[in-house]
């Protein structure tokens, strides 16, 4: 159905003012890649605070990544002196 201002009605009966007004699944795609794109974000920081800390890439990589404990990582190499390799096989 549509009105006199060229909206079209919604199956709920509601209008739409837009043309295309997003459907519940394009909200969920939306919601989906905002939380990749934050996750993102985290995961980049995280390497970047591992490598100042003095992991190697391929480890900070993991270690970013993954469910470790960001702070502890930095103080096992930053404050104890453990090796970065040792760290990472205790942190995963």
């Amino acid at each position: 159905m549509s009105s006199k201002s060229g909206s079209r009605q919604t199956p709920a009966g509601r209008n739409r003012l837009l043309e295309r007004e997003p459907t519940g699944v394009d909200q969920l795609t939306l919601l989906d890649e905002r939380d990749q794109d934050e996750r993102g974000k985290v995961e980049s920081w995280r390497l970047h605070v591992l490598m100042e800390a003095g992991y190697p890439l391929p480890l900070a990589e993991r270690l970013a990544s993954s469910h470790a404990d960001l702070h502890l990582a930095v103080d096992l190499v930053g404050r104890r002196g453990c090796a970065p390799e040792i760290a990472a096989e205790i942190l995963l």
